[in-house]
């Protein structure tokens, strides 16, 4: 199969119905095996997928545990709110009582209270009943001496009350290229730590999470037979399937990635199944095409079973704050219908056509937060696109709907973004950028989009 070129019918051939066993991955046989249309078991139940290296049977629908709920009602990686305790343990008692048992986390989420929250929820439940993913989110430099990364390691146990973790990962690998792979896990002996805990036994997974330069991506799928990585996590979704490098040059293409680790038998953990939210806020047309096909189904799970249909996928995350999001993926999954081969093809009409708006690829994860200058970047940017979905984007004064979709942009500007958190603050120190997983040049972005805007207010345009 070549890089970047997966034909409908190359499609069907390895990914056929996600409940055939394909890739070393194979479906749970609960109470009923895999029936003729490729769902999963009886309706209502859950879709799970068996993985090859320890036999754990992991539902479809993982639980992201990066945009817990607030006592304020947001997502705890917005603002400084404090997590709705309460909530996040209702929310994790549903999710394992309607069949979900992979919970990720990490020590970087929800102001670094994440895997807290995490360990109180499910430190209620039996051990035997769910898997714990966390990562080693040695990010900082001062992290990254061997006795800093494996105190984090170890704080992570006790954060979560268990005494081993399921599904361990390095973190974002890739973001900061080979020399930062080299200082976070090599030149420091973390990784060949991490390899004696799985030996151990404490660690029962280990893999790692991929954002950014593909050279380190090759290299340790090339050190596969060194180090025997567990599963590999990657974002994709219908439109980064193939438009991933086109959003920006520095992505890879999810076809690629997927195709890499598919070949080597290696498990997928899929993050970004939405893009950030964006799949589940696509613009009005885009929402007429979905709706036109299927009426009852929400635009969300369009991109959920596109992520649950290819058979080496062993678990899609779902940073999930409300009830209802965790409700809507249920079902999804409850059983999965596979994407059909026109579908398949529909969603990438649909994909085609989402590209024709030039937006931002913002994914909303804040990992360039907090700005030290209070900008709030990922609503500034997020704002921006919703608007060019909608054509409230006016290029010219004497465009047909200028006065409504000037007053739509600089109204909603100022309901999302305070005033003093908005572009016009950015000085260009530019300490965000090198956080970005998508490598959005973000000082330019927010100048521009700052340029817009006054010019807008001046009616300038």
């Amino acid at each position: 199969m070549e890089k970047g070129n997966i034909s409908r019918r190359d499609f069907f051939k390895i990914a056929g119905a996600a409940g055939i066993t394909t890739a070393g991955i194979a479906a749970c046989d609960r109470k009923e095996k895999p029936s003729s249309d490729g769902t999963e078991g009886p309706a209502g139940e859950m879709t799970y997928r068996t993985n090859p290296s320890t036999g754990d049977k992991v539902s479809l629908l993982g639980f992201g545990m990066m945009r817990l709920p607030s006592v304020g009602g947001r997502s705890a990686r917005e603002g400084n709110e404090e997590i709705d305790q309460e909530t996040v343990n209702e929310m994790v008692d549903y999710a394992i009582a309607h069949g979900v048992n992979y919970f990720d986390t990490s020590p970087a989420y929800c102001q670094g209270l994440s895997e807290r929250a995490t360990g109180i929820a499910l430190a209620r439940h039996p051990r035997d009943k769910y898997f714990i993913a966390t990562k080693l989110s040695n990010f900082a430099p001062s992290s990254w001496s061997r006795e800093a990364s494996i105190a984090m390691y170890r704080n992570s146990l006790k954060e979560l009350r268990t005494d081993h973790i399921d599904y361990l990962l390095l973190h974002g690998i890739g973001m900061g290229g080979m020399e930062e792979y080299e200082n976070r896990y090599i030149g420091n002996g973390v990784l060949d730590f991490l390899l004696e805990e799985r030996e151990a036994g404490r660690i029962r997974n280990l893999g790692f999470s991929y954002h950014g330069d593909v050279t380190v991506f090759d290299r340790l799928l090339a050190e596969h037979g060194k180090y025997r990585w567990d599963f590999v996590q990657i974002q994709m979704n219908y439109l980064d399937w193939k438009y991933a490098k086109q959003i920006n040059p520095r992505n890879t293409d999810a076809e690629y990635l997927y195709n890499e680790l598919s070949r080597r038998n290696i498990p997928v953990v899929i993050m970004e199944p939405l893009l950030g939210g964006r799949l589940s806020n696509v613009p009005d047309n885009i929402v007429a095409m979905l709706k036109e096909r299927e009426p009852e189904r929400s635009v969300a799970s369009w991109a959920f079973r596109f992520a649950g249909s290819f058979p080496g996928v062993l678990t899609v995350l779902s940073g999930m704050t409300r009830m209802e999001h965790l409700q809507d993926n249920i079902g999804t999954y409850s059983p999965l219908q596979p994407l059909s081969e026109d579908e398949f093809t529909f969603l990438q009409q649909a994909a085609d056509r989402m590209m024709m708006f030039d937006t931002i690829p913002c994914n909303d994860c804040k990992y360039c937060m907090p700005c030290p200058y209070g900008i709030d970047i990922p609503a500034i940017l997020l704002h921006y696109n919703k608007c060019l979905n909608e054509g409230n984007i006016p290029l010219s004064s004497r465009d047909d709907g200028y006065r409504k979709a000037r007053r739509a942009y600089l109204v909603g500007y100022d309901r999302s973004v305070p005033k003093l958190r908005q572009a016009s603050h950015c000085i260009g120190c530019n300490q965000c950028s090198p956080h970005c997983p998508q490598r959005i040049d973000i000082p330019a972005e927010l100048h521009r989009i700052d340029a817009y805007v006054e010019r807008l207010k001046q009616n300038t345009l």
